[in-house]
Protein backbone atom coordinates (compact mmCIF):
# COMPACT_ATOMS: atom_id res chain seq x y z
CA UNK A 1 0.00 0.00 0.00
CA UNK A 2 1.01 3.50 -0.98
CA UNK A 3 -0.02 6.80 1.37
CA UNK A 4 0.08 10.20 0.05
CA UNK A 5 0.59 12.90 2.93
CA UNK A 6 -0.13 16.23 2.10
CA UNK A 7 0.42 18.88 4.44
CA UNK A 8 -3.06 20.90 4.61
CA UNK A 9 -2.19 25.17 3.30
CA UNK A 10 1.62 24.59 3.81
CA UNK A 11 2.87 28.10 3.58
CA UNK A 12 0.27 29.46 6.13
CA UNK A 13 0.45 25.96 7.94
CA UNK A 14 4.47 27.03 8.74
CA UNK A 15 3.55 30.72 9.69
CA UNK A 16 1.05 29.52 12.32
CA UNK A 17 3.67 26.87 14.02
CA UNK A 18 5.41 30.10 15.24
CA UNK A 19 2.82 32.49 15.72
CA UNK A 20 -0.01 30.33 17.53
CA UNK A 21 -1.83 33.51 18.29
CA UNK A 22 -3.03 33.64 14.52
CA UNK A 23 -4.86 30.43 14.93
CA UNK A 24 -8.33 30.13 14.28
CA UNK A 25 -7.92 33.70 12.21
CA UNK A 26 -7.08 34.00 8.77
CA UNK A 27 -3.89 33.66 7.66
CA UNK A 28 -2.04 34.50 3.56
CA UNK A 29 1.09 34.27 2.14
CA UNK A 30 2.03 36.10 -0.85
CA UNK A 31 4.33 35.34 -3.91
CA UNK A 32 7.87 36.66 -4.75
CA UNK A 33 8.39 40.81 -4.24
CA UNK A 34 4.99 40.66 -2.21
CA UNK A 35 2.93 40.20 -5.73
CA UNK A 36 -0.19 38.14 -4.80
CA UNK A 37 -2.04 35.91 -2.42
CA UNK A 38 -0.49 32.20 -3.03
CA UNK A 39 -1.54 30.40 -0.10
CA UNK A 40 -4.34 30.74 2.79
CA UNK A 41 -5.07 28.99 5.78
CA UNK A 42 -9.12 27.72 5.71
CA UNK A 43 -10.55 30.46 7.88
CA UNK A 44 -9.07 32.92 4.73
CA UNK A 45 -10.64 30.79 1.88
CA UNK A 46 -14.16 30.55 3.89
CA UNK A 47 -13.96 34.20 3.57
CA UNK A 48 -16.45 34.10 0.72
CA UNK A 49 -14.97 37.22 -1.38
CA UNK A 50 -10.99 35.99 -0.65
CA UNK A 51 -9.48 36.44 -4.19
CA UNK A 52 -6.66 34.09 -4.68
CA UNK A 53 -3.81 35.02 -7.03
CA UNK A 54 -4.44 38.78 -7.31
CA UNK A 55 -2.08 41.70 -6.62
CA UNK A 56 -1.97 42.99 -3.29
CA UNK A 57 -2.25 46.41 -3.72
CA UNK A 58 -5.53 45.80 -5.80
CA UNK A 59 -7.02 43.53 -2.55
CA UNK A 60 -5.15 45.54 0.48
CA UNK A 61 -8.66 47.10 2.17
CA UNK A 62 -10.57 43.64 1.67
CA UNK A 63 -7.61 42.12 3.71
CA UNK A 64 -7.62 45.05 6.25
CA UNK A 65 -11.47 44.99 7.08
CA UNK A 66 -11.57 41.46 7.01
CA UNK A 67 -8.57 41.24 9.71
CA UNK A 68 -6.48 39.16 7.47
CA UNK A 69 -2.71 38.55 8.42
CA UNK A 70 -0.27 38.39 5.34
CA UNK A 71 3.46 37.20 5.24
CA UNK A 72 5.87 37.60 2.54
CA UNK A 73 7.26 34.27 0.99
CA UNK A 74 9.60 32.86 3.40
CA UNK A 75 10.94 29.74 1.32
CA UNK A 76 14.00 29.48 3.56
CA UNK A 77 11.61 28.45 6.44
CA UNK A 78 9.35 26.51 4.12
CA UNK A 79 11.78 24.11 2.81
CA UNK A 80 13.40 23.24 6.18
CA UNK A 81 9.92 22.92 7.22
CA UNK A 82 9.66 20.67 4.68
CA UNK A 83 12.60 18.89 5.28
CA UNK A 84 11.41 18.02 9.50
CA UNK A 85 8.22 16.61 7.47
CA UNK A 86 9.78 14.65 5.08
CA UNK A 87 12.50 13.08 8.14
CA UNK A 88 9.20 12.15 10.12
CA UNK A 89 7.77 10.23 7.17
CA UNK A 90 10.99 8.62 7.13
CA UNK A 91 9.62 6.96 10.91
CA UNK A 92 7.38 5.11 8.96
CA UNK A 93 9.03 3.92 5.79
CA UNK A 94 12.82 3.70 4.23
CA UNK A 95 11.26 4.68 0.32
CA UNK A 96 9.75 8.07 0.88
CA UNK A 97 9.12 10.34 -2.52
CA UNK A 98 9.34 13.86 -1.96
CA UNK A 99 6.99 14.37 -4.67
CA UNK A 100 6.62 18.51 -4.04
CA UNK A 101 7.72 20.70 -1.19
CA UNK A 102 4.16 19.80 0.88
CA UNK A 103 3.38 16.22 -0.67
CA UNK A 104 4.90 12.64 -0.27
CA UNK A 105 4.51 9.08 -1.01
CA UNK A 106 5.41 6.84 1.43
CA UNK A 107 5.85 3.26 0.89
CA UNK A 108 3.64 1.45 3.87
CA UNK A 109 4.91 -2.07 2.35
CA UNK A 110 7.58 -2.46 5.04
CA UNK A 111 5.16 -1.31 7.69
CA UNK A 112 4.35 -4.54 10.10
CA UNK A 113 1.09 -2.68 11.74
CA UNK A 114 -1.75 -3.94 8.63
CA UNK A 115 -4.24 -2.26 10.15
CA UNK A 116 -3.84 0.70 7.60
CA UNK A 117 -6.27 2.96 9.01
CA UNK A 118 -4.50 2.84 12.22
CA UNK A 119 -0.97 3.71 10.42
CA UNK A 120 -2.19 6.53 8.76
CA UNK A 121 -3.89 8.41 11.88
CA UNK A 122 -0.47 7.36 13.29
CA UNK A 123 1.68 9.51 10.98
CA UNK A 124 -0.54 12.23 10.69
CA UNK A 125 -0.32 12.46 14.69
CA UNK A 126 3.57 12.15 14.54
CA UNK A 127 3.74 14.74 11.95
CA UNK A 128 1.91 17.29 13.72
CA UNK A 129 3.33 16.56 17.14
CA UNK A 130 6.75 16.56 15.72
CA UNK A 131 6.43 19.83 13.26
CA UNK A 132 3.08 21.61 14.16
CA UNK A 133 2.19 20.81 10.35
CA UNK A 134 -1.50 19.34 10.03
CA UNK A 135 -1.23 17.05 7.10
CA UNK A 136 -4.05 14.71 5.26
CA UNK A 137 -3.21 10.62 4.32
CA UNK A 138 -4.60 9.23 1.93
CA UNK A 139 -4.09 5.43 1.30
CA UNK A 140 -4.27 2.94 -1.37
CA UNK A 141 -3.26 0.52 -3.66
CA UNK A 142 -1.61 2.63 -6.70
CA UNK A 143 -0.41 6.11 -6.35
CA UNK A 144 -2.75 7.74 -8.01
CA UNK A 145 -5.64 5.90 -5.80
CA UNK A 146 -3.31 7.64 -3.12
CA UNK A 147 -3.32 11.12 -4.08
CA UNK A 148 -7.59 11.08 -4.69
CA UNK A 149 -7.86 9.31 -1.64
CA UNK A 150 -6.07 12.07 -0.17
CA UNK A 151 -8.09 14.71 -1.35
CA UNK A 152 -11.34 12.61 0.02
CA UNK A 153 -9.27 12.32 3.18
CA UNK A 154 -9.63 16.01 3.67
CA UNK A 155 -13.37 17.00 1.52
CA UNK A 156 -15.29 14.71 4.28
CA UNK A 157 -15.16 15.71 7.96
CA UNK A 158 -15.85 12.44 8.95
CA UNK A 159 -12.81 10.91 7.79
CA UNK A 160 -10.39 12.91 10.10
CA UNK A 161 -8.25 13.93 7.18
CA UNK A 162 -7.04 10.02 6.87
CA UNK A 163 -8.68 7.53 4.13
CA UNK A 164 -7.92 4.53 2.83
CA UNK A 165 -9.03 2.85 0.23
CA UNK A 166 -8.70 -1.44 1.15
CA UNK A 167 -12.43 -2.61 -0.96
CA UNK A 168 -13.53 -2.31 -4.06
CA UNK A 169 -16.27 -0.82 -2.57
CA UNK A 170 -14.73 1.97 -1.55
CA UNK A 171 -12.30 2.69 -4.72
CA UNK A 172 -15.55 2.34 -6.77
CA UNK A 173 -17.27 5.03 -4.42
CA UNK A 174 -14.23 6.85 -4.51
CA UNK A 175 -13.80 6.94 -8.49
CA UNK A 176 -17.72 7.26 -8.92
CA UNK A 177 -17.51 10.89 -6.56
CA UNK A 178 -14.82 12.22 -8.63
CA UNK A 179 -15.19 14.09 -12.17
CA UNK A 180 -12.73 13.49 -15.33
CA UNK A 181 -10.99 16.73 -15.13
CA UNK A 182 -10.20 15.78 -11.13
CA UNK A 183 -7.96 12.70 -12.06
CA UNK A 184 -4.32 13.21 -11.58
CA UNK A 185 -2.72 13.42 -14.48
CA UNK A 186 -5.83 14.31 -17.17
CA UNK A 187 -5.06 17.52 -18.65
CA UNK A 188 -7.74 19.95 -19.95
CA UNK A 189 -7.81 18.70 -23.66
CA UNK A 190 -7.92 15.14 -22.72
CA UNK A 191 -10.60 15.98 -20.28
CA UNK A 192 -12.59 17.79 -22.90
CA UNK A 193 -12.09 14.77 -25.04
CA UNK A 194 -13.49 12.43 -22.56
CA UNK A 195 -16.35 14.72 -22.15
CA UNK A 196 -17.18 14.45 -25.68
CA UNK A 197 -17.32 10.50 -25.19
CA UNK A 198 -19.85 10.81 -22.62
CA UNK A 199 -17.37 10.14 -19.85
CA UNK A 200 -17.35 12.18 -16.94
CA UNK A 201 -16.44 10.39 -13.78
CA UNK A 202 -13.37 8.84 -12.73
CA UNK A 203 -15.52 5.76 -12.49
CA UNK A 204 -16.82 5.81 -16.24
CA UNK A 205 -12.88 6.19 -17.23
CA UNK A 206 -11.67 2.99 -15.52
CA UNK A 207 -14.76 1.15 -16.87
CA UNK A 208 -13.67 1.43 -20.29
CA UNK A 209 -11.84 -0.90 -22.55
CA UNK A 210 -8.47 -0.09 -22.04
CA UNK A 211 -7.84 -0.76 -25.91
CA UNK A 212 -10.04 2.57 -26.19
CA UNK A 213 -7.80 4.24 -24.11
CA UNK A 214 -4.70 2.99 -25.43
CA UNK A 215 -5.88 4.86 -28.72
CA UNK A 216 -7.68 7.55 -27.47
CA UNK A 217 -5.17 8.49 -24.47
CA UNK A 218 -2.16 6.71 -25.32
CA UNK A 219 0.43 4.85 -23.42
CA UNK A 220 0.13 7.59 -20.27
CA UNK A 221 -3.51 6.99 -20.47
CA UNK A 222 -3.40 3.74 -20.34
CA UNK A 223 -1.01 3.85 -17.10
CA UNK A 224 -3.48 5.90 -15.68
CA UNK A 225 -6.34 3.95 -16.10
CA UNK A 226 -4.42 0.61 -14.83
CA UNK A 227 -3.46 2.65 -11.71
CA UNK A 228 -7.28 3.63 -10.78
CA UNK A 229 -7.46 -0.14 -11.45
CA UNK A 230 -5.74 -1.13 -9.28
CA UNK A 231 -3.01 -2.14 -11.25
CA UNK A 232 0.41 -0.14 -9.69
CA UNK A 233 2.08 1.54 -12.88
CA UNK A 234 3.75 4.61 -11.13
CA UNK A 235 6.67 3.48 -9.29
CA UNK A 236 8.06 5.31 -5.81
CA UNK A 237 11.20 7.57 -7.02
CA UNK A 238 13.38 7.87 -3.74
CA UNK A 239 15.96 10.25 -4.61
CA UNK A 240 14.35 13.63 -6.22
CA UNK A 241 15.37 14.60 -10.03
CA UNK A 242 17.94 17.56 -10.14
CA UNK A 243 16.30 20.42 -12.02
CA UNK A 244 16.66 20.84 -15.69
CA UNK A 245 17.09 24.73 -15.75
CA UNK A 246 17.18 27.32 -13.07
CA UNK A 247 16.13 31.07 -13.72
CA UNK A 248 15.29 34.08 -12.12
CA UNK A 249 13.57 37.17 -13.14
CA UNK A 250 12.24 39.81 -10.64
CA UNK A 251 10.53 43.07 -11.24
CA UNK A 252 12.90 46.16 -10.25
CA UNK A 253 11.62 48.43 -7.95
CA UNK A 254 11.18 51.50 -9.84
CA UNK A 255 11.48 51.37 -13.96
CA UNK A 256 15.65 51.58 -15.15
CA UNK A 257 16.89 53.12 -18.15
CA UNK A 258 20.31 53.22 -17.24
CA UNK A 259 22.48 50.11 -18.86
CA UNK A 260 24.85 49.97 -15.54
CA UNK A 261 22.31 49.61 -13.41
CA UNK A 262 20.56 46.33 -15.28
CA UNK A 263 24.06 45.49 -15.80
CA UNK A 264 24.20 45.64 -11.88
CA UNK A 265 20.83 43.36 -11.14
CA UNK A 266 22.00 41.43 -14.08
CA UNK A 267 24.77 40.04 -12.47
CA UNK A 268 23.07 40.32 -8.83
CA UNK A 269 20.63 37.36 -10.44
CA UNK A 270 23.57 35.52 -12.53
CA UNK A 271 25.08 34.89 -8.87
CA UNK A 272 21.79 33.95 -7.16
CA UNK A 273 21.22 30.86 -9.82
CA UNK A 274 24.84 29.89 -10.09
CA UNK A 275 25.16 29.38 -6.61
CA UNK A 276 22.07 27.08 -7.04
CA UNK A 277 23.32 25.49 -9.50
CA UNK A 278 26.87 24.20 -7.27
CA UNK A 279 23.98 23.56 -4.62
CA UNK A 280 23.14 20.60 -7.16
CA UNK A 281 26.38 20.17 -8.21
CA UNK A 282 25.19 20.76 -12.04
CA UNK A 283 26.86 23.06 -14.90
CA UNK A 284 25.25 25.22 -17.19
CA UNK A 285 25.44 24.73 -20.79
CA UNK A 286 23.43 27.67 -21.82
CA UNK A 287 22.45 30.91 -20.65
CA UNK A 288 19.09 32.98 -21.60
CA UNK A 289 19.23 36.56 -21.00
CA UNK A 290 15.79 38.23 -21.05
CA UNK A 291 14.64 42.23 -20.61
CA UNK A 292 11.38 43.95 -20.70
CA UNK A 293 9.82 46.72 -20.57
CA UNK A 294 6.30 47.21 -18.31
CA UNK A 295 2.99 45.94 -20.61
CA UNK A 296 0.78 47.35 -17.73
CA UNK A 297 1.97 50.88 -18.37
CA UNK A 298 0.11 52.46 -20.78
CA UNK A 299 1.99 55.30 -21.48
CA UNK A 300 5.75 53.64 -21.77
CA UNK A 301 6.98 52.22 -25.21
CA UNK A 302 7.33 48.89 -25.37
CA UNK A 303 10.22 46.72 -25.74
CA UNK A 304 11.00 43.17 -24.87
CA UNK A 305 13.71 40.65 -26.17
CA UNK A 306 16.20 37.61 -24.97
CA UNK A 307 19.26 35.52 -26.24
CA UNK A 308 20.62 31.87 -25.87
CA UNK A 309 23.90 31.91 -25.59
CA UNK A 310 25.57 28.70 -26.03
CA UNK A 311 28.69 27.98 -23.58
CA UNK A 312 32.29 26.60 -24.93
CA UNK A 313 31.78 24.10 -22.03
CA UNK A 314 29.45 23.52 -19.55
CA UNK A 315 30.03 25.74 -16.39
CA UNK A 316 29.16 26.70 -12.89
CA UNK A 317 31.32 29.64 -12.69
CA UNK A 318 29.51 32.54 -11.59
CA UNK A 319 32.47 34.62 -13.37
CA UNK A 320 32.38 33.26 -16.49
CA UNK A 321 28.44 32.68 -16.44
CA UNK A 322 28.27 36.77 -15.54
CA UNK A 323 30.96 37.84 -18.02
CA UNK A 324 28.63 35.72 -20.52
CA UNK A 325 25.39 36.94 -19.43
CA UNK A 326 26.23 41.13 -19.69
CA UNK A 327 27.55 39.67 -23.32
CA UNK A 328 24.20 38.67 -24.16
CA UNK A 329 22.20 41.45 -22.36
CA UNK A 330 24.09 44.24 -24.19
CA UNK A 331 23.25 42.66 -27.49
CA UNK A 332 19.48 42.61 -26.31
CA UNK A 333 19.63 46.18 -24.69
CA UNK A 334 18.01 49.23 -26.38
CA UNK A 335 18.08 52.86 -24.77
CA UNK A 336 15.48 55.22 -24.46
CA UNK A 337 13.33 52.25 -22.65
CA UNK A 338 11.81 52.32 -18.94
CA UNK A 339 12.92 48.76 -17.97
CA UNK A 340 11.09 46.39 -15.67
CA UNK A 341 12.44 43.50 -15.24
CA UNK A 342 15.73 41.40 -16.36
CA UNK A 343 15.72 37.58 -16.20
CA UNK A 344 18.22 34.48 -16.31
CA UNK A 345 17.50 31.07 -17.09
CA UNK A 346 20.39 28.34 -16.93
CA UNK A 347 19.56 25.84 -19.40
CA UNK A 348 20.57 22.09 -20.21
CA UNK A 349 22.15 21.43 -17.18
CA UNK A 350 24.40 18.63 -16.68
CA UNK A 351 25.82 16.69 -13.75
CA UNK A 352 29.54 18.10 -12.99
CA UNK A 353 30.58 14.77 -13.29
CA UNK A 354 29.15 14.13 -16.73
CA UNK A 355 30.87 17.44 -18.44
CA UNK A 356 31.74 17.18 -21.63
CA UNK A 357 35.44 19.05 -21.90
CA UNK A 358 36.30 21.06 -24.65
CA UNK A 359 39.99 20.74 -25.97
CA UNK A 360 40.14 24.09 -28.08
CA UNK A 361 38.85 25.95 -25.11
CA UNK A 362 41.26 28.62 -22.95
CA UNK A 363 39.83 28.80 -19.61
CA UNK A 364 40.54 31.91 -17.37
CA UNK A 365 42.28 30.96 -14.23
CA UNK A 366 39.94 32.94 -12.34
CA UNK A 367 36.70 30.72 -13.99
CA UNK A 368 38.72 27.78 -12.52
CA UNK A 369 37.07 25.49 -9.61
CA UNK A 370 39.39 25.99 -7.27
CA UNK A 371 38.61 29.75 -7.29
CA UNK A 372 34.59 29.16 -7.49
CA UNK A 373 35.13 26.74 -4.32
CA UNK A 374 37.23 29.65 -2.15
CA UNK A 375 34.67 32.27 -3.13
CA UNK A 376 32.12 29.78 -1.77
CA UNK A 377 33.35 29.00 0.98
CA UNK A 378 34.75 32.65 1.91
CA UNK A 379 31.06 33.71 1.49
CA UNK A 380 29.30 30.77 3.29
CA UNK A 381 31.83 31.62 6.25
CA UNK A 382 31.09 35.71 6.21
CA UNK A 383 27.70 36.27 4.71
CA UNK A 384 26.15 36.39 1.04
CA UNK A 385 28.19 37.94 -1.66
CA UNK A 386 30.98 39.14 0.53
CA UNK A 387 33.03 38.47 -2.25
CA UNK A 388 31.38 39.01 -5.79
CA UNK A 389 31.95 39.81 -9.49
CA UNK A 390 32.51 43.89 -9.27
CA UNK A 391 29.63 44.19 -11.40
CA UNK A 392 27.34 43.22 -8.92
CA UNK A 393 27.93 46.85 -7.34
CA UNK A 394 26.29 47.75 -3.66
CA UNK A 395 23.20 47.85 -4.49
CA UNK A 396 22.09 44.07 -3.58
CA UNK A 397 19.02 45.79 -1.40
CA UNK A 398 17.65 47.02 -4.67
CA UNK A 399 17.96 43.80 -6.65
CA UNK A 400 16.41 41.74 -3.61
CA UNK A 401 12.69 40.07 -3.65
CA UNK A 402 11.26 42.76 -1.71
CA UNK A 403 9.75 41.10 1.67
CA UNK A 404 8.15 43.67 3.67
CA UNK A 405 5.96 41.25 5.83
CA UNK A 406 8.79 38.30 5.63
CA UNK A 407 8.60 36.24 8.99
CA UNK A 408 11.61 35.13 10.85
CA UNK A 409 14.12 32.38 9.07
CA UNK A 410 13.11 30.55 12.76
CA UNK A 411 14.77 27.74 12.44
CA UNK A 412 18.07 28.31 10.16
CA UNK A 413 19.32 31.83 11.31
CA UNK A 414 21.14 32.30 14.87
CA UNK A 415 19.83 36.18 14.96
CA UNK A 416 16.27 35.22 14.43
CA UNK A 417 15.72 32.43 16.53
CA UNK A 418 11.97 32.65 18.20
CA UNK A 419 12.36 34.06 21.67
CA UNK A 420 10.63 32.76 24.52
CA UNK A 421 9.60 35.33 27.46
CA UNK A 422 11.79 38.31 28.08
CA UNK A 423 14.72 38.89 26.05
CA UNK A 424 16.52 40.33 28.71
CA UNK A 425 16.29 36.90 30.61
CA UNK A 426 17.94 34.93 27.23
CA UNK A 427 20.63 37.51 27.31
CA UNK A 428 21.74 36.87 30.78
Amino acid sequence: MIALVDCNSFYASCELVFRPDLKGKPVIVLSNNDGCVIAANKEAKALAEMPMFQPIFKIKKFLDENNVTYFSSNYTLYSDMSRRVMNTLKMFSPLVEEYSIDESFVDLSYSLDKNYDAVGRDIKNTVEKNTGIPVGVGIAKTKSLAKIANKFAKKIPKNGDVYVVDTEEKRQDLLKSLQVKEIWGIGKKQSEKLQKNGINTALEFANMPVSWVRKELTVVGERLWRELNNEPCLNLVSLPEAKQAIGTAKSFGKKLTDYSLIEEACSYYVAEVADLLRQQNSSASQIEVSIQTNYQNANDQQYQNKIIITLESPTNSTIKLTKEAIKGLKQIYKPGYRYKKVGINLLHLVPDNEIQTNLFEIKSKSESKEITDVIDTLNNKFGKNKVKVATVGNREKEWALIKEHRSPRYTTNWDELLTIGKKSILKK
